[in-house]
């Protein structure tokens, strides 16, 4: 089993694009099975205020001090990208939010097994959804979603639990010279920085597992039952 670390933060375009990307690369070298991905926390702007729902292109023009039709270029270059790996963004209805509780509540979800799950939840509520992440509402019908229990997603969000498990991620992303997200690392010995091309992350896969010895799996060429008979009987 080999293992790729990925940095992220929920409201980085890029990161849910990338995450596209390493999964196919994994179902396409054959690897499904065969590559623990785990996904650590990084956030982006760690000062935007808790209360902060305002429109990103707001958002976006005051902090870079950008005209209008300059983010709505950047956003139009975004949202072809995402749509090449089948997302689709609405930049015109996403919020600004401060994301510490729900890396925090991702961090929960991790010790009971979900970590995958409210990953790409969590993503899929910004991007797709377009909810406030820094709501406790929207963020415990994410954490419903996943099957984590309310009442104990609700005792993570009213607390600082798992608090620190997030800056040992962010210090560590420091000391490998995290500088933007996301940032994919396997195994410990390559990284790779945005959201490339999936060719990249086919070939830093396949490299890996010549290394390790790892034989890609059986791959169906076909997604739909054209009949088959399994041990001792067939189902007509």
């Amino acid at each position: 089993m080999m293992k790729f670390e990925v940095w992220s933060d929920y409201v980085c375009p890029f990161c849910y694009i990338g995450k596209r990307e390493l999964e196919q690369a994994i179902r396409e070298t054959g690897l499904t099975g065969k590559v623990e991905v785990e996904f650590k926390a990084y956030e982006l702007d760690p000062t935007t205020s808790t209360k902060d729902n305002a429109p990103v292109k707001e958002s976006l023009m005051k902090k870079k001090g950008m005209s209008e039709s300059q983010v709505e270029g950047m956003f139009e270059s975004v949202t072809d990208r995402a749509k090449s790996v089948g997302l689709n963004y609405d930049f015109s209805k996403m919020k600004n939010a401060n994301t510490k509780k729900a890396h925090r509540l991702a961090k929960f979800a991790e010790s009971q097994g979900k970590g995958s799950d409210i990953d790409e939840a969590l993503l899929a509520a910004h991007f797709t959804d377009n909810l406030a992440l820094n709501d406790d509402e929207v963020l415990l019908s994410v954490a419903e979603s996943v099957g984590l229990s309310r009442e104990e997603a609700q005792a993570v969000l009213s607390s600082d639990q798992h608090a620190d498990e997030v800056a040992q991620d962010i210090q560590e992303a420091r000391a490998l010279g995290v500088q933007g997200v996301p940032f994919f690392v396997l195994e410990r010995k390559y990284a790779i920085s945005g959201a490339q091309p999936q060719e990249l992350f086919q070939e830093t896969l396949k490299k890996v597992a010549d290394e390790m010895g790892l034989k890609p799996g059986l791959q169906m060429m076909n997604d739909n039952d054209g009949g088959v008979c399994e041990d001792g009987s067939c189902t007509f």
